[in-house]
C-alpha cells in the first residue's frame, strides 16, 4: 500500500493491534483518511471495523500501534480528547429523544446561554440555518423528533455532532441502515456538502452500491487486517471489493440449486387485507423458493405479515397440501408450520438480552421441559446441534445475542424455526445489515431448506438477491400482482424495469 504523509491525513491509524480475551480483533490494521474525501471502510462482520472505530474514538485502547489526528500523535486517546481534536461520530442508532424539538436535539448537551438564561431563539435560528445550509434540510426548529421521518432524524443527528463548527473529520457508521430507499439520497447529498467543505468523511457500510457511488477511496479489512486500499473506485469495483473482503468471487455468493422435493405446498388464494393489497394469489410448491419483489408501498411487506397472521385478512384463504389453514394470529401460523424471519430482527425477531440458547429454543420450550421445568441439558444439546448446523459464531450457547453480528443474529432466528420443524418459511429482507460473507451463508441455508422440502417465500428489495436465490419471482405493484417470471428467464435490468412499472417486460406472465 502506498502511504501518505501525516500532513495529508485528517487522521491515521497505523499497525493497530487490539486483543480481547481469546480474540485478536485487530492485527496490525491501518487506516488513513484525507481532508475533503469520502473514504469507505468495508469488511465482513468481525473483520475489525467496529473495533478500529472504538480505538479512534478512545473507547478502547489499542495494545500497540500509532494514532495521529490533525498531524498530532495521540499517545492515549480519550473520547473528550478526540472530540476536541475535531473528530465526530454518527452512529447507526438514532439516540434522540422523541418529545424533544429539533432545536433541543441539535443543541442537547451544548446549549447556548444569554443574560436571561437559555438563548432559545438564537439556538433555533442557528439550528435551522445549519440544517438548511449544510445538510439541505429546510425544517422548523420547533418540530418534534417523533414527527420527523427517519432520514430527517438522521440529519438532525448529524447536525448535533457538527453544530459547534469544529469538526474536521466525521465517521458515519452504517448511516443508511434504518432508511428507506427514497430517504437515502437525502443523507448522500448531506455527505457531499460536508465533503465540499473539506471535511474528511469515513463511511462504513455493508452496502457496496453506496460505497462505489459515494467513496473516493476504500480500505478493506479481513480478519483484523488491512488487506487492501483501493485508490480508484467506480461501479465496476464491486467484484474486486467483494473478493478482497471474503476471498472469493461474487459469482460464488449464490448457491447451486440442487435436486428438490416436490408437492403442492402453500397456496395463497385471493388474499386481501382491505387496505394495502387485494386479491393476491400465489403458489409455492414444496422444495420451491418464491421471490416477492416490489417497491415500498407495493403491498409486499403487508402480504408477508398477513400470511403470518400479524395482519388480519379481509378475504381469501391459505392452503397447504390441500388442507385449509386458519391463520388469524402469529401463534396459529406457527402451530400450523408457518414461520417468519422478520425484516427487523433486533426488534421483532429476538430478545436481545437473552442468550443464544434461550432465543433458539423459545418456540420449543415444551419439548425441552420436564415436569413443567426447563431442562437445561436438553436446551444446551439442542442449541449446540443448531449452532453446529448453522455455523453460528461464536459457537457458544451462553453468548448474549445482542453481542452477535447481524448475520449471526439472523441465524439464531432461523435456528428457532428449524428447531420447531416448520414447513413454510417466510423471509422478509433476510440480509439487510449483514455483510457479504454472511449473505452467502444465509443464501445457502435458504437453499438447504428448499432441498429438504420446505416451501419458501423470500420478500426482498434487492433484485440481484431475488434472481440468485429464487426459482420464481412475483412482482407486486400498488397492492396487486403485476406479473410473474421464472428467475432463470429474466435479467436484472428487466426485473428492475418490472418492479418500477415499465410496460410489457419480456419474460413476464400477464398480471393475474
Amino acid at each position: 500500500m502506498a502511504g501518505i504523509t501525516v500532513t495529508q491525513a485528517a487522521f491515521s491509524l497505523s499497525d493497530i493491534v487490539k486483543i480481547f480475551p481469546g480474540v485478536r480483533a485487530l492485527d496490525r490494521a491501518s487506516l488513513e483518511v484525507r481532508p475533503g474525501e469520502v473514504h469507505g471502510l468495508i469488511g465482513e462482520n468481525g473483520a475489525g471495523k467496529s473495533t478500529v472505530i472504538k480505538v479512534l474514538a478512545g473507547v478502547c485502547q489499542p495494545d500497540s500501534g500509532t494514532i495521529i489526528v490533525g498531524g498530532q500523535r495521540i499517545a492515549s486517546a480519550t473520547p473528550a480528547g478526540v472530540h476536541s481534536a475535531g473528530v465526530r461520530f454518527i452512529h447507526q442508532e438514532l439516540h434522540l429523544v422523541p418529545h424533544f424539538t429539533v432545536t433541543e436535539s441539535v443543541f442537547m448537551g451544548q446549549e447556548l446561554h444569554g443574560s436571561l438564561g437559555l438563548a432559545r431563539r438564537k439556538m433555533r435560528r442557528l439550528a435551522e440555518a445549519f440544517l438548511r445550509d449544510n445538510l439541505g434540510l429546510d425544517i422548523s426548529g420547533n418540530r418534534l423528533i417523533r414527527d420527523l421521518g427517519t432520514a430527517e432524524r438522521k440529519l438532525v443527528q448529524v447536525a448535533r455532532a457538527l453544530i459547534d463548527g469544529a469538526a474536521k473529520a466525521v465517521i458515519f457508521d452504517e448511516p443508511t441502515a434504518p432508511l428507506a430507499n427514497e430517504e437515502i439520497e437525502m443523507v448522500m447529498q448531506a455527505i457531499a456538502r460536508l465533503k465540499a467543505q473539506g471535511i474528511a468523511i469515513l463511511y462504513v457500510s455493508h452496502y457496496l452500491s453506496e460505497i462505489t457511488d459515494i467513496c473516493d477511496r476504500v480500505t478493506v479489512y479481513r480478519q483484523g487486517r488491512t488487506v487492501g486500499v483501493f485508490d480508484e473506485i467506480s461501479d465496476a469495483s464491486a467484484g474486486e471489493l467483494i473478493y478482497a473482503m471474503i476471498g472469493r468471487e461474487i459469482s460464488d455468493m449464490f448457491p447451486n440449486k440442487g435436486a428438490r422435493a416436490t408437492g403442492e405446498g402453500l397456496v395463497v388464494d385471493g388474499l386481501s387485507d382491505g387496505a394495502h393489497f387485494d386479491s393476491v394469489s400465489l403458489t409455492v410448491g414444496k422444495g420451491r423458493i418464491l421471490g416477492i419483489a416490489g417497491l415500498i408501498g407495493s403491498g409486499r411487506e403487508e402480504l408477508i405479515d398477513t400470511i403470518y397472521g400479524l395482519r388480519r385478512k379481509t378475504a381469501g384463504s391459505l392452503r397447504f397440501d390441500g388442507e385449509t389453514l386458519q391463520v388469524a394470529t402469529a401463534a396459529q401460523a406457527v402451530a400450523q408450520g408457518i414461520v417468519l424471519v422478520p425484516r427487523d430482527r433486533r426488534n421483532d425477531g429476538l430478545v436481545l438480552p437473552m442468550t443464544v440458547a434461550e432465543n433458539a429454543t423459545l418456540a420449543t420450550l415444551e419439548a425441552n421441559s420436564r415436569a413443567g421445568l426447563i431442562d437445561a441439558r436438553a436446551v444446551g444439546d439442542a442449541t449446540t446441534a443448531l449452532i453446529d448446523s448453522l455455523d453460528i459464531r461464536p459457537p457458544n450457547v451462553d453468548a448474549v445475542t445482542r453481542l452477535l453480528s447481524g448475520g449471526n443474529q439472523q441465524k439464531v432466528v432461523l435456528a428457532r424455526w428449524l428447531a420447531a420443524d416448520a414447513r413454510v418459511f417466510l423471509f422478509d429482507e433476510p440480509t439487510v445489515g449483514v455483510d457479504v460473507g454472511a449473505k452467502a451463508e444465509i443464501y445457502q441455508l435458504i437453499e438447504d431448506l428448499a432441498t429438504k422440502g420446505a416451501s419458501v417465500i423470500l420478500s426482498s428489495s434487492d433484485p440481484v438477491e431475488l434472481l440468485g436465490v429464487c426459482d420464481q419471482i412475483v412482482v407486486m405493484m400498488r397492492g396487486r400482482v403485476a406479473g410473474e417470471v421464472a428467475a432463470s428467464d429474466v435479467s436484472v435490468d428487466n426485473l428492475v424495469a418490472a418492479i418500477t412499472g415499465a410496460a410489457m417486460v419480456e419474460g413476464f406472465a400477464n398480471a393475474r
